[in-house]
């Protein structure tokens, strides 16, 4: 008796560990993309822009391009390929202030 118990003791512990690990995968996939600094920004046309000089608190890599900081919108940001890529064209990087 004391033995099955146990054993169903230890079913929904598994059960119960099993749930949070499929809720805390799901809130995985749906968080932003985090830019480190020193990864290479790639623009949404394939360009290469610059490698991040900064990561503001909001998340939003900065980048100096044609001698201007620019600070990248983190809600463009992915991840294509393993590289942090931007929704932004290079055209449209350019536009920012």
């Amino acid at each position: 008796m004391k033995r099955s118990r146990s054993v169903v003791s230890l079913c929904a512990l598994v059960t119960l560990l099993g749930t949070v690990h499929a809720a805390s995968s799901a809130d995985a996939g749906s968080a932003p993309v985090g830019a480190v600094k020193g990864s290479m920004l790639i623009a949404a046309d394939g360009a290469r822009l610059a490698p991040v000089y900064r990561v503001g608190p909001d998340g939003s890599p900065q980048i100096i391009i044609e001698g201007k900081l620019r600070t990248i919108p983190a809600t463009t940001l992915s991840l294509s390929s393993g590289r942090l890529t931007t929704s932004l064209t290079k055209r449209e990087v350019l536009a920012l202030e």
